[in-house]
């Protein structure tokens, strides 16, 4: 089976001709939010990501540039230049950049590059949900079939208005839509509200870092009812794996055997479908041929 994970992060330490920003230097970990699991402090390499996908049969992944590096997405092309038949990305963006418009319009055009990756955890990025400033982004993505994962826990109601007015627009939820610093049946509380949003079609969900929202050891039975309904109300080719690597709080074979061998719900071509058929689907990555 071909696996290809929807969400590894890449990045480098902060260095002068690649510097983050000024904010995020003196940080040693990534925390999105109060009560989250931080990501590791060291980097993650494209050959180390790479060692540990070998180790789980994982066949690719889809580089995720962290936010705390800023919207420079050279690192993760770079890679992605390098292994070509095992990364691609889907990267960030800014919208009030002042060339912002120019640089959309030849954004796939960029070798491996995808889609776009947006975050809403910081006020900063969280204002343009509620005000018209990016309303031309949204319109420019879905005339140019630009495809966006979003990270916005707690705001279905953007993302319910968004997929309405934007039909052709690919939405793709982070995390099953979930807030970061939650665990077990808390977490899962408001997940009715983000079901709901399986009515429209172009709405896709990631459900990806599943192990970081449970408390339980593996194989996390508690959540595993919260995840037959992501899969019940989307389908197999709107829900898709992933990992979100360097916060897991378990083994990454784990995490990839979780939904290989313990969901009860997962068999045959919904598996397929849900470890790599659907993400490549989505964002137009073709599979590589198996003999």
């Amino acid at each position: 089976m071909i696996i290809t994970d929807s969400q590894v992060h890449i990045w480098e330490a902060h260095r002068p001709d690649r510097p983050w920003p000024a904010e995020e230097i003196a940080k040693k970990v990534f925390v999105a939010a109060e009560g989250a699991r931080p990501h590791r402090e060291e980097p993650v390499s494209a050959e180390e990501m790479l060692s540990v996908m070998n180790s789980a049969q994982v066949s690719r992944a889809i580089i995720v540039p962290p936010s705390p590096v800023g919207d420079n997405n050279l690192s993760a092309l770079e890679a992605a230049a390098r292994y070509p038949d095992r990364y691609a990305v889907m990267g960030r963006f800014d919208p009030s950049a002042p060339d912002a418009r120019n640089l959309l319009q030849g954004w796939l055009a960029q070798p491996q590059m995808l889609g776009i990756r947006m975050t809403f955890h910081k006020p900063k990025w969280a204002s343009w949900l509620d005000d018209e400033s990016i309303d031309w982004f949204w319109a420019d993505c879905e005339k140019l079939g630009i495809p966006l994962m979003l990270l916005i826990p707690g705001r279905m109601d953007v993302i319910d208005k968004l997929a309405s007015r934007h039909p052709d627009l690919k939405l793709i939820l982070d995390h099953m839509g979930r807030l970061s610093g939650k665990r077990d049946d808390d977490c899962f509380a408001d997940l009715d509200v983000m079901l709901k949003l399986a009515k429209h079609p172009n709405v896709s969900v990631k459900a990806s870092s599943a192990p970081c929202y449970s408390t339980q050891p593996y194989p996390y039975k508690n959540i595993e009812p919260y995840l037959r309904q992501i899969f019940e109300a989307f389908g197999p080719t709107r829900t898709m794996w992933g990992s979100d690597f360097s916060r897991l709080p378990c083994p990454y074979t784990e995490c990839v055997n979780h939904f290989l061998q313990e969901l009860s719900f997962l068999r045959g071509d919904d598996l397929s479908w849900v470890m790599s058929r659907a993400i490549s689907d989505i964002l137009k990555w073709p599979e590589p041929k198996t003999s």
